[in-house]
Order: structure tokens, then C-alpha cells, then sequence
């Protein structure tokens, strides 16, 4: 075999391989929304089976290119704002606690609930902006709605017990409203904290399927935790070059993790500083693997 047929043969197999994994990433109950705006992205490095993936993040292209106001408001065919028409503020009673949160999407009978918390200095405003974060949170809450979920974003106001137990008390309403059916929690920034402290509550725990860190803290005792325990499933974010919570500690997690089979991905966008991973994670693949991850 020639140099030249080698190495084609070579750059093939590898090209089929990565499109294999995607494929198979993205299977799982959630259908297809602006797949070819969020979900195109190249894949530089794949590792365990598809399991951790480098993918290739540039500002220029991926802020400047994908906003019409940089960070501040992303192009229309970005977003589909017909979503709204479920969305509504409220302030829930949880057994005493009182909590502010927007809520788009049914109140009851949900295929499964996404609860989104915010990191330091955000409120429940965060989670539902259909512009800014080129749009992801527009398209995680077509997504939910549009699979027959219900999404909350909350305003947490600490970061310590009392915001822990505020979201322990909202994911037991919501598993209650929704009849027992699927309950994700996903954290961002500093409100990895209130997931942290979610993954120690043996009660919450046994109401969720499943957990999204996006840009948090490491937390090197998580594998000695009750979430781990019950072997919920876990997708990390993070950016390379985040400066507030190192790529490496939050990786060194994920290997831990991994190391014991248990059921996890971790998503590096290279170059991505700390809020790479809320404007970029492809959700549809997350909530299709914390759904069907047994």
C-alpha cells in the first residue's frame, strides 16, 4: 500500500469514527432544534469511546460571528420566540420556603423538568434571556417544551444550606407535579455550589435522573457522594482556558469517575474561557444522555 492510500485510509477511518460518535451522541427521546446552528461543531480530540471530547471553540466566529451585538444579543434565526406563550414568573410555596422562579412550559403531567441555577450575581432572569448566550437558553427551553418537559429557572439567593435546601425543595415539587417522571439539575459557574451540595442530600438525590455541570467548581469527594452512589448520570462543561475554575481540576473528577465506569461526559471547549459552556453546550445531547443513561 502506498504513503498516499495510507494515510487517506487513515484520515477516513478517523472521520468515520467521529461522526460515529455523534450519531451516537445525540440519540435519545429529544428531538432535533436548530441541530444546524448548536449541534455542528468540530470535534478536535475524542477520547473514551465519545465519552470526552475537545471541541474547537474560536471567539471570533463563535461570539462575533454568531451575535449581532456581541455577548449581548445573538442573530434572529438564533432563537423562535413562540416559546414564550409558556412562560410565566411565579413564586412557589415549597413547604414553607418560598422561592422565585420562572417556569416555562406545564405546570403538571411534564415528560421530564429541567431546573437551571445561576452562578453569583444572576436571578432567575438568566436562565430564560433568548439573547444573550448566542441563544442556548432559547433553544434549551424550545427543547424542553417541545418534548413535553417543563423548565425551571430559579433565583437562588444564597450559595450556601439555604440555597440547597430551596433547590432540594423545588426538585421534590417537581418530581411530585410531574408524577415521578425525570428530573434534571444543571449548574453553572458558582451555582455548582448548590449541585455540590444537591449531590450530599440522599432525599434529593432519590428524585433526580440526572446532573449538568457547566464551568463549576471541582469537587474532588463527588465520587464518595449519595448522587454517586446512586449512580446518577453527570455531563461536565468547561472551558480550556477558564481562569475562575481550572479545566484540569474539573477534569481530574471526570477521570476519577471514569476510572470506576461510572456513567459521564466531559465536554472541553479549547480555548473557552468561564462562560464558554452556557453559551455553547450542545443541550440536546445533554438531556439525551442524562435521560437514557441507565
Amino acid at each position: 500500500m502506498s504513503t498516499v492510500h495510507f494515510v487517506f485510509g487513515t484520515v477516513i477511518a478517523l472521520l468515520s469514527t467521529l461522526v460515529t460518535v455523534r450519531a451516537e451522541a445525540q440519540e435519545g427521546p429529544i428531538k432535533p432544534f436548530k441541530d444546524e446552528l448548536f449541534s455542528q461543531m468540530t470535534v478536535q480530540k475524542s477520547l473514551d469511546g465519545g465519552a470526552y471530547e475537545v471541541i474547537d471553540y474560536q471567539e471570533m466566529r463563535d461570539i462575533n460571528g454568531r451575535d449581532r451585538e456581541p455577548e449581548r444579543r445573538v442573530k434572529d434565526e438564533y432563537v423562535s420566540l413562540g416559546v414564550r406563550r409558556y412562560q410565566q414568573n411565579e413564586t412557589l410555596d415549597l413547604s414553607g420556603r418560598r422561592l422565585d422562579v420562572t417556569r416555562v412550559g406545564q405546570a403538571d403531567g411534564a415528560a421530564f423538568t429541567v431546573i437551571f441555577i445561576h452562578g453569583r450575581g444572576g436571578d432567575r432572569r438568566l436562565g430564560v434571556n433568548d439573547y444573550t448566550f448566542g441563544g442556548n437558553f432559547n433553544r434549551l427551553k424550545n427543547l424542553t417544551v417541545g418534548n413535553g418537559g417543563t423548565y425551571y429557572s430559579p433565583s437562588v439567593t444564597s450559595f450556601d444550606d439555604k440555597g440547597v435546601a430551596d433547590i432540594a425543595a423545588l426538585i421534590r415539587y417537581a418530581f411530585d407535579r410531574s408524577s415521578g417522571r425525570p428530573v434534571i439539575l444543571a449548574c453553572a459557574s458558582m451555582g455548582g455550589f448548590i449541585c455540590q451540595g444537591i449531590s450530599r442530600d440522599e432525599q434529593a438525590v432519590r428524585h433526580l435522573k440526572g446532573m449538568a455541570q457547566l464551568g463549576g467548581p471541582p469537587d474532588p469527594d463527588l465520587a464518595k457522594s449519595p448522587l454517586a452512589k446512586h449512580r446518577l448520570p453527570i455531563y461536565f462543561a468547561h472551558g480550556g482556558s477558564d481562569s475562575v475554575y481550572k479545566s484540569q481540576d474539573q477534569e481530574a473528577v471526570y477521570r476519577k469517575l471514569k476510572a470506576a465506569r461510572y456513567p459521564t461526559r466531559f465536554t472541553l471547549f479549547a480555548t473557552g474561557s468561564h462562560g464558554t459552556p452556557i453559551r455553547m453546550v450542545d443541550w440536546r445531547k445533554v438531556l439525551n444522555f442524562l435521560l437514557t443513561s441507565p
